[in-house]
């Protein structure tokens, strides 16, 4: 997932350097930073670290994993939609989203991160006889690492859960359908165990089983979505997972959330993820089934490549600033050379493929050569925007062009983004070539988007979130 914080330089009240006129008109800010700001710029530093993390983690995963057979499931139903409340992470300083999801029987209540990028769905868990089981995790782990328990707010009790089956080593499911179990079977009634890397430093691991989860229908009736594969784990490490109590896997797979609830609720889901700096009163929502809240809107094919899960890569044609169609190789959207793009709820940042990064950042900072440049870390474009340059500069627009002609046009706060009081970063990191670019969750914030897996389709709307309101 998306997930060291670096020391913040601390600036000195205002003083101004001179700087030679044949140099850069790159200035440093001489300024103290508030507490709040510095909170919002260490946020920004971890969900970068933790981005190029997770890119490292992306390029691993294709191809590595046993392919996972196909799973019965009941043919859906279209008469309902379920709906769950998403918060921003800002206010505990990650770059994360939040659900509320509820687990067991009777049901407990936790707070997830919605993972588009993922196949298991885990909680921090407590079961009897786990030591016994996490010296089998030990035993088929790599390299000899040493798991740390991670210190969480909720711990899912499944003893007292009547709803909680563990599933076998020896089990069809374990040997066949679950591509990151581990091969350790001490007898045939062991657990089926998993150590589930999200990127270097960062995974979970502990042992399946089947669980249900209570979902809520809009008019707050509530039902039990049951068959679910839910990872038990009583060990994690990695920043990412600090403030949460687990994830919840929306990738597209076999054995995810995704899998079971859009099998039950119609073949689509779709998030609605508020400003990435909104308060924790400001809800969004993850809903599966269909939107009644989305009007006829653009979509872009989605890839839902077999060999491509979890991921959801969507057909890219190109990229334009201030109406310019950039000469950007068509190899970098070609996921069969190397290249492609994915939607991923996990990412923080936008990620670009170096021969889109370097033409982006430079059609985007030539237009804004007027306003004093700032240096930030880790980021390589900030701007003084509190110079009064700032105020006469016309901020370029930005277009992703999907192939089918739809466009995805954010607001200039989804790549122009607020890092302190009067400084501006471009919301972009670059990825080795080859490589996959990720549209990351500050760039899809304030849209609906609906993965419409029957016809592979991928829809968006401008959206403050809130129920039933849409952008112009």
């Amino acid at each position: 997932m998306s997930w060291l914080p670096l020391l913040l330089f601390l600036l000195s009240t205002a003083t101004q350097e001179s700087v030679n006129a044949a140099e850069s008109n790159i200035l440093t800010l001489h300024r103290r930073i508030e507490h709040s700001n510095a909170s919002r710029l260490e946020r920004l530093r971890t969900a970068i670290h933790g981005d190029g993390l997770r890119q490292r983690m992306i390029a691993g995963v294709i191809g590595r994993r046993r392919k996972a057979n196909e799973v019965d499931v009941p043919l859906p139903s279209l008469e309902s939609t379920i709906e769950m409340p998403v918060w921003s992470g800002a206010y505990t300083g990650t770059g994360q989203y939040f659900v509320r999801v509820r687990l067991g029987t009777p049901a407990q209540p936790f707070l997830l991160v919605p993972d588009t990028g993922s196949d298991l769905t885990w909680v921090t868990c407590r079961y009897r006889g786990t030591t016994d089981l996490m010296s089998a995790v030990k035993d088929g782990r790599k390299n000899g690492q040493r798991s740390r328990r991670r210190r969480a707010k909720r711990i899912f009790e499944a003893d007292l859960s009547r709803s909680f089956h563990p599933i076998s080593c020896s089990s069809m499911s374990c040997q066949t359908e679950l591509p990151f179990a581990l091969t350790t079977c001490p007898k045939a009634t062991s657990p089926c165990t998993y150590d589930y890397e999200y990127a270097q430093g960062s995974s979970a691991q502990g042992f399946f089983a089947n669980e249900s989860a209570t979902v809520e229908f809009p008019n707050r009736r509530r039902m039990k979505l049951k068959g679910l594969v839910v990872g038990c784990t009583s060990s994690a490490v990695g920043s990412s997972f600090v403030s949460s109590d687990g994830v919840l896997a929306l990738g597209h797979g076999p054995n995810t959330f995704v899998s079971r609830a859009t099998a039950r609720f119609g073949q689509r889901f779709s998030y609605c993820l508020v400003d990435h700096l909104s308060p924790r009163n400001a809800t969004g929502y993850l809903t599966f089934g269909p939107n009644p809240f989305l009007p006829p809107h653009p979509s872009a094919p989605l890839i839902l490549d077999p060999f491509l899960q979890p991921f959801y890569y969507v057909a890219v044609a190109g990229i334009s600033v201030a109406g310019e169609v950039l000469r950007i190789p068509p190899s970098v959207w070609n996921y069969r050379r190397g290249g492609g793009v994915i939607v991923d709820s996990g990412s923080t940042l936008t990620v670009l493929a170096d021969p889109a990064y370097g033409l982006v950042v430079n059609a985007l900072s030539h237009r804004l050569a007027e306003v004093p440049r700032v240096q930030v870390d880790p980021f390589d474009y900030c701007y003084n925007w509190s110079s009064p340059k700032a105020a006469a500069t016309c901020v370029p627009s930005f277009e992703v062009h999907f192939v089918g002609g739809a466009r995805l046009s954010p607001p200039v706060k989804s790549y122009l983004i607020d890092v302190a009081d009067g400084v501006k970063c471009l919301g972009f990191t670059s990825t080795p070539w080859p490589g996959v670019s990720i549209i990351g969750n500050i760039m899809q914030q304030e849209h609906i988007w609906e993965f419409d897996l029957e016809n592979q389709r991928l829809g968006f709307h401008p959206s403050n979130c809130a129920t039933g309101t849409l952008f112009p």
